[in-house]
């Protein structure tokens, strides 16, 4: 049974995922998940009750959450990018500033985004204020972090890069 990721081609943690699959080139069914796809939609809902993507299913089993998929994906069916290294402290600072990118940098875009798709009477100026002072000290402390390095974290591609290529997008 071949991979079927269950996305949305605008959320940055289903376009997380789709860098890592497609840096690797791992072959994968592309479940669009849209009003006008009410199937993937059901079968979404049903893998997932929470229904946050992306759900990436592996031989009938559910698995979730961005960084977890992307992980899984390297145990699971590695390619020739390694996205972790396998010395642990290397690993651990990759995934401090994948969890960096998707907490202070995606969220509160997010938030800056939603909020300007919202109607005229429910817009949240308080939450899009703070988000927008997150994004801010994330990016200072982010431009000095990563001022001398090829990638996120260091010199090698990582899950760390596969976090932070969404945000231009926004």
């Amino acid at each position: 049974m071949p991979l079927a990721l269950y996305a949305h081609p605008f959320s940055s943690y289903c376009q997380k995922v789709l860098i890592a699959l497609y840096e690797n080139d791992t072959p994968f069914e592309f479940r669009l998940l849209a009003p006008e796809n009410a199937e993937a939609g059901a079968e979404f809902a049903e893998l997932w009750p929470l229904q946050r993507m992306p759900v990436l299913l592996d031989d009938g089993q559910p698995v979730v959450e961005s960084s977890i998929i992307v992980e899984h994906l390297m145990l699971q069916h590695p390619g020739p990018v390694r996205l972790l290294p396998t010395d642990a402290a290397e690993a651990l600072e990759i995934r401090k500033l994948d969890r960096l990118f998707d907490c202070y940098v995606m969220t509160p875009m997010q938030a800056v985004v939603f909020d300007r798709l919202r109607p005229e009477d429910d817009k949240d100026p308080s939450g899009v204020d703070r988000a927008r002072t997150l994004l801010q000290q994330a990016y200072a402390w982010l431009d000095g972090a990563l001022a001398r390095r090829a990638w996120a974290a260091g010199e090698t591609f990582s899950l760390a890069d596969c976090a932070a290529a969404p945000a231009p997008l926004y």
